[in-house]
């Protein structure tokens, strides 16, 4: 199963009893401000869920000599890191499931 947009919307409108329009709107709403932050450097800590943050690679002198010289030397991404809570429910589950497919 997958997880979309529509479908968390649809779950969190039922669950809280929440319009799903009014849902739609926190929901953006919090992928934008999550966006600015990450790009502004920041961090994003959702406790007993994950870690998001920006790192800075620095590729070296030669970074583009592959591509023609175009690569930027300096690039950033994202590191996602979860909780201990969330690794241990995962651990937990998978040993579940590995004893069901036997």
């Amino acid at each position: 199963m997958t997880l979309n947009k529509n479908k968390m919307i649809r779950e969190i409108g039922r669950r809280t009893r929440l319009k799903n329009r009014e849902v739609q709107l926190v929901l953006e709403t919090l992928i934008d401000v999550s966006t600015e932050e990450l790009v502004a450097g920041g961090k994003i800590e959702l406790e007993n869920f994950l870690v998001l943050e920006t790192q800075t690679i620095d590729r070296g002198e030669n970074a583009g000599m592959l591509k023609g010289g175009d690569a930027p030397r300096y690039v950033r991404r994202v590191v996602i890191r979860v909780s201990k809570k969330l690794k241990v429910s995962l651990n937990g589950n998978l040993g579940i499931e590995k004893a069901l497919d036997e």
